[in-house]
């Protein structure tokens, strides 16, 4: 089993008097796909945006390789070599591909500091063909590209740029079954590369294919962590309802 890449300990977040996280923990390690789910208001994107540096943790703490970390902002997350994929996905329609890829932290060269476009494009033309991300061309413009196509460059430039984890928020929630499967296909990749991947999504059939392990949370309450392998969907349905514990309570009370 190989070390954690990042951890998660006792994790509380409020907002004035309301709680969003209540005693949240989790570990990650390389090469491992681990899933977050919960229906709406659990408390997901809260969890992805304080492990990005968007919000601090009111209590608890965050260690990556093993160290204390604490993130003034997401840019300082980034640097740390955690990148996250929004349902957004924060391209610039009007830009080119390798641009995108690059956006706000291209290279230059020489002493007039100018726009290095040619190792902008040779690098992402070697990505996008290692990770299979099927686009016309590095040059490209965004505008001209499908949803899942635009879905891959999204994911291949956090894999650009990641170093530790990559978060991905609901990465095929507008795609069709076809392009849902090729960037299945590309996070199945990022596990290969030995990447760390934490990965929310609504499609419990898309949580048993690709992860190793399923966390549940319910209204901001860590509900259980199970392997993927060793659970149904049956289990998970009702570790996100609450039914099983509904069920439970009223048998007590027959009883």
């Amino acid at each position: 089993m190989s070390d954690p890449v990042l951890e998660l300990r006792h994790i509380h977040k409020a907002f004035g008097g309301v709680t969003a996280i209540e005693d949240f923990s989790l570990t990650l390690r390389r090469g491992e796909v681990v899933a977050l789910v919960g229906d709406n208001g659990a408390g997901k994107s809260t969890l992805i945006k304080i492990i990005s540096g968007v919000h601090p943790p009111t209590s608890g703490e965050i260690r990556l390789d093993g160290q204390p970390v604490s993130f003034a902002d997401a840019s300082v997350a980034r640097e740390r070599g955690i990148e996250v994929v929004y349902q957004d996905l924060a391209l610039a329609d009007q830009q080119p591909v390798y641009m995108n890829l690059f956006l706000g932290r291209e290279p230059v060269k020489g002493l007039l500091r100018l726009l290095d476009r040619a190792r902008m494009v040779a690098e992402t033309e070697a990505l996008v063909k290692a990770l299979d991300v099927r686009i016309p061309s590095a040059r490209a413009t965004i505008r001209d590209l499908s949803g899942g196509q635009r879905q891959g460059v999204a994911i291949a430039r956090a894999t650009h740029w990641a170093k530790k984890l990559i978060l991905l928020d609901e990465p095929t929630a507008a795609l069709g079954v076809a392009e849902t499967a090729r960037v299945e296909a590309i996070i199945q990749g990022l596990k290969a590369r030995d990447m760390a991947v934490l990965i929310i999504s609504h499609s419990l059939d898309q949580v048993f294919r690709l992860s190793d392990r399923i966390c549940v949370l319910r209204r901001g309450v860590q509900i259980g962590v199970r392997e993927t392998a060793r659970t149904g969907k049956n289990e998970i349905v009702s570790m996100i309802t609450g039914l099983a514990e509904a069920g439970a309570s009223e048998a007590g009370a027959a009883g």
